[in-house]
């Protein structure tokens, strides 16, 4: 059975990961408390403890906000930590899954993004997730990088304590009226579901760039409403626009990713993002069949 290294595994899809993994692999998990991937030593000790077939990196500074003001730790994190991991794999021969994002684009294509798009990222975040990525082109052979967007999941985020459908949810038992911007269009995408098609693209030696998202588009609004409808929430929903809502940072006014890649040699498996929101709440009631 291969063994595969999960960094970052206390995250909300390192933690769907191990759900969805640790049937059909041996599981190493991993998180900073264990290992700091900004520390060179640390990650050749892990790798040379496990001697892992493959691994997966989903450790990341998410934190936008906190990257417009301290870049340096998020180009330690995002940017030097992904280099070291993809360098032992390397040296390893081992495969790597690495973690990325819809933030490596500026939103003015005003159509889903494919891999073979510029990038052009608008923060700090984006650069240094971007940064990341030609980090693990450059110093390894068998990578998977694989971009994505919007993550909810039944875990929280670390740092977090919580998702956007949640935040929401709570938000709705506060307040009698919520704003939520509709000038922002992504794919929210449901870590379970990320988490299946990771599964399915490690059994392949497909390797490369990879978009991996839910199917369709939405704005935050619609996600919300959505979320309100399915839930049965009565709290009066208003849109508002980022200007309004007077965000610090700039983020991509469309951010859609499309699986190309995927589709290309048969491995898309995500759902259209409404399926996928219901599937989040049959997983909170423990009835989604996995």
């Amino acid at each position: 059975m291969q063994n595969i290294l999960l960094i970052g595994s206390n995250g909300q899809l390192g933690q769907d990961l191990i759900r969805i993994l640790s049937r059909d692999f041996d599981m190493t998990k991993t998180d900073v408390d264990q290992c700091d991937i900004t520390r060179p030593s640390q990650v050749a000790e892990l790798f040379e403890s496990h001697r892992p077939d493959l691994v997966i990196n989903t450790a990341a500074w998410t934190d936008v906000p906190g990257c417009e003001t301290n870049d340096r730790k998020a180009f330690e994190v995002n940017a030097l930590g992904a280099k070291h991991v993809a360098q032992n794999c390397e040296r390893s021969s081992c495969k790597l899954v690495h973690i990325s994002t819809d933030y490596v684009f500026d939103g003015k294509k005003n159509n889903p993004y494919i891999e073979s798009d510029l990038p052009a990222p608008l923060n700090v975040y984006g650069v240094s997730k971007l940064a990341g990525e030609h980090y693990v082109s450059a110093y390894g052979r068998k990578n998977f990088i694989i971009r994505t967007s919007g993550l909810y999941g039944i875990h929280p985020a670390v740092g977090k304590n919580s998702n956007f459908v949640e935040t929401m949810l709570n938000l709705a038992k506060e307040k009698d009226t919520i704003k939520v911007v509709d000038d922002e269009v992504l794919t929210p995408t449901f870590t379970i579901h990320l988490a299946q098609q990771i599964k399915k693209l490690i059994s392949s030696d497909y390797y490369g760039l990879y978009h991996a998202t839910s199917d369709g588009e939405c704005s935050w609004y619609e996600f919300t409403k959505k979320i309100f409808e399915i839930a049965q929430v009565k709290t009066k929903l208003e849109k508002t626009s980022v200007k309004e809502f007077g965000s610090s940072v700039r983020r991509p006014a469309y951010s859609v990713l499309r699986n190309y890649n995927l589709k290309e040699r048969g491995l898309d498996i995500m759902k259209p993002w409404e399926e996928a929101l219901a599937d989040y709440f049959l997983d909170k009631e423990n009835k989604l069949k996995i």
